[in-house]
């Protein structure tokens, strides 16, 4: 008797997964909808039900929730630390400013042209390394996005999501983000319906 339960579970699990990836397959072909035609041109209906049957066991919901939090995470560090140098340089702006000040205040009228060019020439660097800093911050910035990029990519292609490999193709890229968006929208969907497994 236990064997025959232990069929009958495990074609009622076998029923039930096949059910849920119809349902997903469906919310999917729904969704996809919304995307623009070039991209739901290139979804088949093998990519789709490829997606759904990763999607079954809601596995692939915790990875690309865990990857969205690290990159949220990743973004603030950046930003904060973005907002620190422009704050470093509003300082050192300020203090050039003051200093500036105080030595026209102090300077001798037949020094004056001299202490204003030497002033100018000061100001011009100062103005030339908040340049090349912030350039050099931004690059950073994008150079770490990219890299977040190419490690989110690498696990969804390792959790077997279809449609996930390392790649710099904006197109590529592009259809990963429109399918990252279709896993988003469908688990928030279930989220508040309350399906999730």
């Amino acid at each position: 008797m236990d064997v025959y339960c232990g069929v009958s579970d495990d074609q009622s699990d076998a029923a039930r997964q096949q059910e849920r990836h119809y349902y997903l397959l469906s919310e999917l072909q729904m969704l996809v909808k919304d995307l623009p035609s070039s991209f739901q041109q290139r979804l088949s209906y093998t990519t789709l039900s490829d997606l759904a049957q990763a999607l079954i066991d809601g596995t692939v919901y915790e990875i690309v929730q865990g990857l969205l939090d690290i990159q949220h995470l990743t973004e603030k560090n950046l930003y904060n630390q973005r907002q620190k140098l422009h704050s470093e340089h509003r300082a050192l702006k300020q203090d050039l400013v003051r200093k500036h000040k105080q030595a026209l205040q102090t300077c001798k009228s037949h020094n004056l042209a001299v202490l204003k060019t030497n002033q100018r020439a000061e100001a011009e660097a100062l103005d030339q390394r908040v340049k090349d800093e912030q350039r050099m911050m931004d690059e950073k910035i994008v150079a770490e996005m990219d890299q977040k990029v190419l490690d989110q990519q690498n696990t969804l292609e390792k959790a077997g999501v279809p449609g996930f490999f390392i790649t710099t193709n904006p197109q590529e890229v592009m259809m990963q983000m429109n399918l990252l968006e279709l896993i988003l929208k469908l688990q928030q969907k279930e989220t508040l319906s309350g399906s999730l497994p």
